[in-house]
């Protein structure tokens, strides 16, 4: 494929985007009775009632990618007397507006989730709604779900509440500068410097947030490091490629939402209500863990471990950093993929083995995904003692179906990733990078490139070669609308 015009990078790939996603079912464009029904809303909910409190004095703000607009949630910290802190976390109300079978709702029924490629997002819901009406944005009074824990000194949940709030984000802040600044690597942010005691409070949400984390993965929660990459535009030109790799900001939301998601489950079967559960059952592919441990020489037990995969982790981690993303991809692969399931109030499902947590169900990115809006639909049932909005039938029924789903979205998001990084690269062939070896088998040896982090087949000179290994590679092809890119060895 010839070079071609820099202009043309993000339109090719909305184009590979916008066929990926048909060929799987999904629906790139809003239909024209979502679009109507979409004008016919005027502004955000407004709260009303004696149940619903007013918190927008609180030191609220959210954490997000810089860019992002469409904000789910909002976090605040408070120190308790007694040395245990108050977590409040406030879930965007967007059933407020999007009322279950609304033309909105079933447009993002279809897809479940928004859609996040190298060129363009396919939002699960208008970015009139999510990144405006339903979205905790900046300095705007909103109408929020908030799940509340009490934990103790030591990070342990001594008790926790649900209930619904109007809400007002009193700064918005950004993953990196936040980590930076927790680290000791750059100034304090200007949005979180504007808010007296703001920087305190983060502060003391980091502590929580990694006495939460020590606190699941003294029970098994795994430690898995995958490398997850995004695009750099100027303007239409894609010129880089970046690892965005984990932070102490990006944990503390990460932390505080498992809780949530939790807490969330909990109370629906504490009120006799049904929910959508996401699960990661046993692995049924432990035989293989076991296998690829023993290549590094650890014995793992026989029977699913998750405390014992986890020792495995941390120390390959820290023994080996650069290959400890590839392991983890390997281990995720084996680990089989998450699926949603129906937990009826009585009975039991399986719990989420990478997490180490027994009861979890989405709730915490109702913009972003539907599982969380059907189970934020739940929870405004159970608080306000209605019916629940979904029999039982229904509720399975969808879960199959957003399965599925998730596994569509996935897949385009890998395909429009794979042709973004032969796009990026179709100017270089002939040029030579240092790479690892990331998989090596019958069916083709795989490297990966140092910089920019970009996966391709090794065609030529893979013979002996062994995962893991460093090796210098000449890039020889690229195929931009099948994302296939080739090297060759370059022996010393």
């Amino acid at each position: 494929m010839p070079n071609m015009d820099y202009r043309q990078h993000r339109e090719t790939l909305r184009r590979i985007a916008h066929l990926a996603m048909m060929e799987r079912g999904l629906v790139p464009d809003f239909p024209a009775p979502a679009l109507a029904q979409l004008d016919a809303i005027l502004g955000p909910a407004a709260g009303e009632g004696d149940s619903i409190r007013d918190l927008r004095n609180l030191p609220w703000c959210s954490i997000d990618n810089e860019d992002s607009q469409d904000l789910d949630q909002l976090t605040v910290a408070e120190m308790m007397p007694d040395g245990s802190a108050r977590i409040r976390i406030a879930i965007a109300d967007v059933d407020a507006v999007v009322k279950k079978q609304s033309a909105l709702d079933e447009y993002a029924r279809q897809n479940t989730s928004s859609v996040y490629t190298a060129a363009e997002i396919f939002p699960m819901l208008p970015e009139k709604l999510s990144e405006d009406f339903t979205s905790l944005k900046d300095k705007s009074d909103r109408m929020a779900v908030v799940l509340e824990m009490v934990l103790s000194a030591e990070g342990v949940m001594r008790s926790s509440d649900i209930y619904r709030a109007t809400v007002r984000n009193q700064a918005k802040l950004a993953y990196n500068s936040v980590a930076e600044w927790l680290e000791g690597n750059g100034p304090i942010p200007v949005e979180m410097s504007a808010l007296e005691g703001l920087d305190e409070n983060i502060r003391l949400q980091n502590r929580m947030a990694v006495k939460l984390k020590a606190f699941r993965h003294l029970n098994g929660a795994l430690d898995l490091d995958t490398i997850e990459v995004r695009p750099v535009f100027k303007g239409d030109m894609l010129t880089d490629l970046e690892d965005e790799g984990s932070n102490r900001a990006r944990d503390i939301i990460e932390d505080f939402m498992i809780a949530a998601n939790g807490i969330t489950a909990r109370f629906l079967e504490s009120k006799g209500y049904p929910s959508l559960r996401r699960v990661v059952r046993e692995p049924k592919r432990w035989d293989r863990i076991v296998t690829l441990a023993a290549e590094y020489g650890v014995s793992l037990p026989q029977e699913p471990d998750s405390k014992g995969l986890e020792q495995f982790l941390v120390s390959e981690k820290k023994a080996d950093p650069l290959r400890f993303p590839d392991l983890s991809l390997s281990i995720v692969k084996l680990l089989g993929a998450g699926e949603y399931a129906v937990q009826i109030p009585g009975s039991s499902v399986a719990g989420h083995f990478g997490l180490a947590v027994k009861d979890y169900a989405h709730a915490t990115a109702p913009n972003r995904r539907y599982p969380d809006l059907v189970t934020q639909r739940l929870l405004k049932s159970a608080l306000a003692g209605m019916p629940a909005p979904y029999g039982i039938d229904e509720l399975d029924e969808l879960a199959m179906h957003c399965t599925r789903a998730e596994d569509a979205v996935k897949k385009v998001e890998r395909q429009v990733a794979k042709s973004a990084a032969a796009l990026l690269l179709e100017s270089r062939i002939g040029e030579v990078f240092d790479a690892i070896v990331t998989g090596a088998a019958s069916k083709g040896t795989w490297v990966r490139l140092m910089r920019p982090p970009v996966e391709g087949r090794l065609e030529r000179g893979y013979e002996g070669m062994e995962v893991g290994q460093r090796l210098r590679v000449k890039l020889i092809s690229t195929d931009v609308e099948r994302g296939f890119i080739d090297f060759e060895r370059i022996k010393d």
